[in-house]
Formats: C-alpha cells, sequence, structure tokens
C-alpha cells in the first residue's frame, strides 16, 4: 500500500484552478491540505469517493458578498456551499458589520434591518466572534467606509472633516491590524455621496503600509461612469493599492453598450496599475428600494420591506395599482424596503462576464425576504447557462474566473487552486448537468449538479444538503 489518507477521491477529472487543461488522476488529502494528485492505485482512504465521470476542482471563492452577518446566524451558508463557494469575500460596497455605527440608516439595513446584529464596539471583536464560531466557508473580510462614516460624521450630508477623517482613518488602521484584508467603498450610497475622493483617500492611508486592498461599489455605474472609473483608479495610485471595481455593469437603456468603453478603459489602466473586477452572471442589479434606481428600471420587484412585508416578491409597478397611488408614493409607503431593479442589457453582462481577469461575485442580500436569485445561483449559472449553454467560454476558463483569479487577485495564499500543499477546499460536480435552480419567482432553490463541497478538507454539502459540519476560518490577505 502507498499509505493512508483522510479523503481519497478517485478518477475524476481535474480542473486545477489555473485555467489549464483539465486531466484525471486522483487526489488525497490528509488534514487539511491536499497532499497527493496522480495515480494513487496503491493508497486507500478512511472516505473514498469515486470521482468518475465527474469534475473535480477548487471550491469556489464569492468575490462580492454581503455575508457578514450570515457567517455568524447561518453558519451554515447553505446559500453558498450549495453552490460550491467554499470562501466568501465580505464588507463589500461600504457596508461592514462592525465597527458598530450608532445608528442604522440605508444601506446598513441590507445586513440588518433590526440593528441587533451591529453589536460588536471594535472590528477586532467581530474577527474574533468570526473565530471563534465557525462557518461552514471560509471568509475574508473588509471594512466598510459606509459604516465609518456614519459613526463619524453627524451630518452624513456634508463633507467629513479633517478631524472625522482622522477617526476613520484610525479605524481603518485598527482594523487591518485585526485582519481585515482592505476597505470597501459604496459613494453611490447616500450616507457617502458627500465624501471627497480626497476624503477617501485621506480615510484608507494605511492601506499601502498593511497590504491592503481597495474595492468601490463606483459612484456610478450609469451616464458618468467613464469619471467614476477614473475616480477610482486615482484613489488606487495615490494610496499605491489594488483597486477591485465591484459588480462591474453598465445601467440604464442610454448606456447599453457602454460596457466596451468601460473594459478597454479597465483594459488600458490595468498596463499601469493593479486592477481588477468582479462581476455576477444576471442582468438585474438588487439593493435597496430608492426612487432614482425605480426611475431608471424596465422593472422592479420589492424584495423585502418593514412596513408592508406581505408585498416581498411582487412587482412595484403591480404594488403601486393595488394601493391605488403612483409609484413614488409606494416607494414611500414601503420603506425601508430592497429591491431587484432590471436596468442592463443582456450582451454587457456577457461581454464583463467573458472578460479575462473578471471574477465572480454573487453580491446575494441573505437577510432578504425574496433575494435576487444571484445569492443561490450565480456560480452553477455561470457554469451550466453560460459555459456549457452559450459558449461563452470553456470550463477551465469558467473555473478560473471563481477559483484561482480570485485567490491571486485578493492574496488568499493556497486556495483556488488544486495541487499538492494546498489547502483542500473542493468540489466534486457533474458538469453536464450542473446549472442554477432559482429564478426570480423561486429565489431559494440549491442548484443541481454539485455532488459534495469540502472546506479544509471536511465535506459541507453533501447528498444535496449541509452536513452541519462548520470548517471555515478568517483568512488574511498576503500582498
Amino acid at each position: 500500500m502507498g499509505g493512508m489518507h483522510d479523503l481519497l477521491i478517485r478518477g475524476a477529472e481535474i480542473i486545477d484552478g489555473t485555467g489549464a487543461p483539465r486531466f484525471v488522476a486522483d487526489l488525497a488529502v490528509q488534514g487539511d491540505r491536499i497532499v497527493r494528485i496522480g495515480d494513487l492505485a496503491g493508497h486507500g482512504g478512511c472516505v473514498e469517493v469515486d470521482g468518475a465521470g465527474r469534475v473535480l476542482a477548487p471550491g469556489f471563492i464569492d468575490a462580492h458578498t454581503h455575508d457578514d452577518r450570515a457567517l455568524l446566524s447561518d453558519a451554515d451558508m447553505a446559500p453558498k456551499v450549495s453552490q460550491g463557494v467554499t470562501t466568501v469575500v465580505g464588507g463589500n460596497c461600504g457596508i461592514s458589520l462592525a465597527p458598530r455605527p450608532p445608528r442604522i440608516v440605508p444601506p446598513l439595513d441590507l445586513l440588518d434591518t433590526q440593528g441587533g446584529w451591529f453589536r460588536y464596539a471594535r472590528y477586532a471583536d467581530y474577527m474574533q466572534a468570526l473565530r471563534e464560531q465557525p462557518a461552514a466557508t471560509n471568509c475574508a473580510m473588509l471594512l466598510g467606509h459606509i459604516t465609518l462614516r456614519v459613526a463619524a460624521v453627524p451630518d452624513l450630508d456634508r463633507a467629513a472633516r479633517p478631524a472625522e477623517v482622522a477617526a476613520m482613518r484610525e479605524q481603518v488602521e485598527l482594523a487591518l491590524q485585526a485582519g481585515a484584508i482592505g476597505v470597501s467603498t459604496g459613494l453611490a450610497y447616500a450616507p457617502s455621496r458627500a465624501a471627497s475622493t480626497e476624503e477617501v483617500i485621506e480615510v484608507c492611508r494605511p492601506l499601502r503600509e498593511h497590504g491592503g486592498i481597495f474595492t468601490t461599489h463606483l459612484r456610478d455605474e450609469g451616464d458618468t461612469i467613464m469619471d467614476c472609473l477614473e475616480e477610482t483608479f486615482r484613489i488606487g495610485r495615490e494610496l499605491d493599492v489594488p483597486v477591485v471595481i465591484s459588480h462591474h455593469k453598465v445601467v440604464g437603456r442610454p448606456n447599453y453598450g457602454r460596457s466596451q468603453q468601460t473594459l478597454a478603459r479597465i483594459s488600458e489602466q490595468m498596463r499601469r496599475q493593479p486592477i481588477c473586477l468582479d462581476c455576477y452572471p444576471y442582468n438585474a442589479s438588487s439593493t435597496i428600494l430608492e426612487q432614482d434606481l425605480v426611475d431608471g428600471a424596465a422593472r422592479v420587484i420589492v424584495t423585502w420591506s418593514t412596513a408592508c412585508p406581505q408585498y416581498a416578491g411582487r412587482d412595484l409597478d403591480e404594488l403601486a395599482r393595488e394601493m391605488n397611488c403612483p409609484v413614488p408614493e409606494a416607494v414611500r409607503r414601503l420603506q425601508p424596503a430592497g429591491a431587484i431593479y432590471f436596468r442592463m442589457h443582456e450582451d454587457d453582462v456577457q461581454r464583463i462576464l467573458g472578460f479575462d481577469d473578471t471574477m465572480i461575485g454573487s453580491d446575494g442580500l441573505p437577510q432578504d425576504e425574496m433575494p435576487h436569485p444571484r445569492l443561490w445561483g450565480s456560480f452553477p449559472r455561470v457554469l451550466g447557462h453560460y459555459a456549457r449553454g452559450l459558449g461563452l467560454f470553456p470550463l477551465e476558463k469558467a473555473i478560473h474566473k471563481m477559483t484561482g483569479l480570485t485567490a491571486a487577485r485578493f492574496g488568499l495564499a493556497d486556495r483556488g487552486v488544486l495541487r499538492e500543499g494546498a489547502y483542500a477546499d473542493l468540489v466534486l460536480l457533474d458538469a453536464a448537468n450542473v446549472e442554477d435552480r432559482a429564478t426570480f419567482a423561486r429565489p431559494i432553490a440549491p442548484a443541481a449538479g454539485i455532488d459534495v463541497v469540502w472546506t479544509n478538507g471536511r465535506a459541507v454539502w453533501q447528498d444535496g444538503k449541509s452536513t452541519g459540519e462548520r470548517p471555515g476560518r478568517v483568512l488574511r490577505r498576503q500582498a
């Protein structure tokens, strides 16, 4: 015998996350690491899995999530592990669960409408909670600029004053020391619209020293998107840190097709500074319910409403007729609330998705009553609909976009690749049948074709359900 291993997967088609062609081999795991890949005919495993006719890939890395609370409140992470995700990047769009803000204003309510989960006075306390109460997935967490701004700036309609900037910068320093991988901004949202480019730069100064990353929900993804890209590039240059453009898209009918322009500009600038981007595979977005977003949308679905919870999952136009009032009045009556907005063209979605350096992020909102189907469906939708169905890219390329590329860009060492010595984050899937099952009408549905998912060598999803194992870790960034 060549030796016994904790886990031995035999005869799978291995797609290793690098973009390289697949090959058939056995893979052995000891503890939390991959120890052997090859012909392991003489070896045994305490657990043996027949991988014949299946693809074995690195566990997927969700580049853009709002799982900050779900990691603690729903630690089996079923929406994620059911689609093969073993690591989530949280704290996006300027919204993080810590440090605790003095009040909950939109869009902080995307994480918790009641505010009870904003319970961690310091970012370090939140990180400690994540370590003490592990989830089924690993996580890498960002600090949100909106969360900081709500705490530091009493009047959010103005620029921060020097003392307020200094207070926010100190929180950035403390969060990075505690294990945050970087800072995120959501300059499109009301609490940070008054923040100047200079304010963001000064608040984020500690990023360079700590090897952190800067991620951003652009100030505008519509008419002025090119100016907003330039603002983002400038922030990255002045801080001398890598930039992630979150959920890249172009919105509004007048901007259909402009992804050709944005991607050309991003591609050009990538030669001068480290820039990357993520997107989700849908032509509809989802966030808080706001009239200015309603105005540019072909269709709007309400995802939750504190004032009228019974209306979750309904079309806004239909609700306005039922309430016998104009749409703006219906928006006002539903507040606070969330919505799905159909504001993108499918050609732009495919162009951005197909761009070589685009990572995959779900941007799902786990607290929504009727969430966008991207929460449960993003990764299998890329594999099934876009790779296999439309032939947008080969399966090797699709998997690279959700594993090796993401791990490299976020600095997650020994993740996102299948090689000896890497962590045993794995997904065994049926490439011929993997597909998303979540729809706008029925958004909560596990994917088809995901057989088994392992995080750090332990099975977290098997036989169509969570196993109850929670071996996830808090990951640090290695610049």
